[in-house]
């Protein structure tokens, strides 16, 4: 354990919370350190850019999504991930979708075949050459495609890769938890009424709105530890032994799409976090928590710059374009 603000809860019922002294304090200077604590971690788990690299190496990152309604869902998660370093990134969607996300950027690898009978098939062939996935953005509800993304998740777990599940991704986990249960490579990003459902699920009752990191804790317990982040106005993330609220400032300004870049940069650094020595880098700490972390801030910080250039205005395309600055700024400094 390294000394940042968190909440230990050893099980369900509140028997013992340690809180540090600090989390309660209202001191800027308070937080900067917890902040400064963790993206310590993150930046050693980012690669070093070498010549001596082959493309791929440092990422090839598949995302599942995309239907006839929802194309900007999974094109804003390819090009965030590709502008955060990873070097591929594939869209598997539907048929209809694919030409209007491949119109968009020529960089992303399109697969239009999310609605096919054989999806699973032709998927499953190219799951080995990935890294991570991330499943939901502009998935839809379609029971076809909600099953081949079930049996990706699947796929995904027995060759032990990172998998993040977002939006309609989450809402095939609230109708069956089981298929995500215990797999301690993934990472759930529910916004507040995604949190509800799933928690209602789970655990079959209100939950506490008045403490919501108690309530986050409870979820991911009984996910079986996984990591959840709670999206909000501060972003709590826990593996259900800690909660670590990432503070890092953004904007009032909530256009649709933030989730997108979130999801996507968090399927590059969650390969990143699990390459690299757990006992040498992270110190106990889960690489999962560290990875969403390194996500929230980034997304939270181009969140801030963009409006800062362009206020009421800011769209999450303006916020893509300050990733390779806000990058720079949190992790490279």
């Amino acid at each position: 354990m390294i000394g940042i603000t968190c909440v230990h809860l050893s099980t369900l019922k509140r028997c013992h919370i340690l809180v540090f002294e600090r989390f309660y304090s209202l001191s800027s200077k308070s937080h900067h350190r917890m902040d400064d604590g963790i993206l310590a971690l993150v930046k050693r788990t980012i690669p070093p850019l070498t010549s001596k690299k082959h493309k791929g190496q440092d990422g090839r990152i598949g995302i599942i999504g995309g239907c006839q309604e929802y194309t900007g869902a999974p094109y804003f998660a390819a090009i965030s991930a590709l502008k955060v370093g990873a070097d591929l990134a594939h869209v598997f969607c539907t048929k209809d979708a694919a030409p209007v996300i491949k119109s968009y950027s020529p960089e992303l690898i399109v697969h239009p075949i999310l609605d096919r009978s054989n999806a699973l098939e032709e998927i499953e062939k190219w799951l080995p050459r990935l890294h991570s996935v991330v499943v939901g953005p502009g998935l839809g509800r379609d029971d076809h495609i909600l099953q081949t993304a079930k049996e990706i998740i699947i796929k995904s777990k027995a060759r032990d890769i990172p998998v993040v599940i977002d939006a309609d991704g989450l809402w095939l986990v609230t109708q069956q938890p089981s298929i995500i249960q215990g797999y301690h490579k993934s990472i759930l990003t529910p916004n507040i009424m995604e949190f509800t459902r799933l928690y209602d699920a789970l655990l079959h009752g209100p939950m506490n709105t008045s403490d919501l990191k108690f309530s986050v804790t409870q979820l991911s317990i009984a996910m079986g530890n996984l990591t959840v982040v709670l999206k909000g106005e501060h972003d709590l993330i826990t593996d259900g032994s800690e909660v670590i609220p990432c503070s890092i400032e953004g904007s009032g300004r909530r256009c649709g799409g933030q989730g997108d870049l979130l999801s996507g940069s968090m399927g590059v650094m969650a390969h990143w976090a699990h390459s690299v020595s757990i006992a040498e880098i992270f110190r106990g700490m889960n690489p999962s928590v560290v990875a969403a972390y390194g996500a929230c801030s980034l997304t939270r910080q181009c969140n801030n710059q963009a409006f800062q250039r362009n206020g009421r205005s800011t769209t999450t395309s303006d916020m893509i374009q300050e990733i390779g600055s806000a990058f720079k700024k949190l992790f490279e400094s």
